[in-house]
């Protein structure tokens, strides 16, 4: 398997590309998965599992919204894993997880997820390599488990932006009021990390990349919404679902 390195991959779209092109591309393809997802829910055999990752002003919030806002909230669910609770680290790291991974017929999307137990904490110092790769095994199994046991796709993207654009929109929440709500000091911090954050980063790549890991342009939103939308449209029509009472 060759080795995912972050340095040699473009962080835009790339060249030739139209942004109005793609922009009115993928507005088809939303209207098609909205039905796609509606289908999804009414047959109720499989699920679908988004994984988000990315560095602090990577646009996981816009892609959640420019992607999933046109479908039936009925059947999609968005939980964000923040820093674990007193009775969450009273538990195995994946008991918070578990509790939220998608029932048939639904799309669940994790704005950071469980990769967060092996990156930010080695990034700090909080767990070590040991027991980081435990954790990974322990990721692979959980995951195995999903697919496995209830038909469930697990989809993980990694927005893939430059440092100078993170810091670019970081700065954007000191002056912009639309954008100032999401301002806090501890990113500016995070981002001086930034190396630490892509060696772990790239370590989970070699490690837990069964199933793989989308690697999403990510300085273009319209870009990064496109190649997202793309993967999903083309994971929804592999189902081969069909209506319930449709002969097959």
């Amino acid at each position: 398997m060759t080795k995912i390195r972050l340095k040699d991959i473009d962080t835009r779209a790339p060249a030739g590309m139209d942004k109005i092109e793609t922009k009115k591309e993928l507005a088809g393809i939303l209207a098609e998965l909205s039905d796609l997802q509606n289908l999804l829910y009414a047959e109720g055999r499989h699920s679908i599992l988004i994984v988000i990752q990315g560095m602090d002003g990577s646009g996981k919030d816009a892609l959640t919204r420019d992607v999933f806002t046109s479908m039936n909230p009925q059947g999609v669910n968005v939980h964000s894993y923040k820093t674990p609770t007193q009775e969450e680290l009273s538990h195995d790291f994946l008991w918070r997880v578990h509790h939220h991974v998608p029932a048939k017929g639904m799309i669940h999307i994790f704005n950071r997820s469980h990769y967060e137990d092996v990156l930010v904490t080695r990034v700090h110092g909080w767990v070590d390599k040991e027991t980081a790769q435990k954790r990974m095994r322990a990721i692979n199994d959980f995951e195995r488990l999903l697919i496995d046991h209830n038909e469930t796709q697990v989809l993980k993207f990694y927005l893939h932006v430059s440092q100078e654009e993170q810091l670019k929109r970081l700065n954007e929440r000191l002056t912009d009021p639309h954008k100032m709500w999401k301002y806090n000091e501890e990113d500016i911090k995070e981002s001086r990390l930034w190396e630490q954050y892509m060696k772990y980063y790239e370590d989970v790549f070699d490690h837990c990349s069964e199933p793989p890991w989308h690697i999403v342009p990510a300085d273009q939103n319209w870009y990064k919404s496109y190649t997202v939308a793309q993967a999903l449209k083309k994971t929804l029509l592999g189902l081969k679902m069909k209506f319930p009472g449709m002969k097959k």
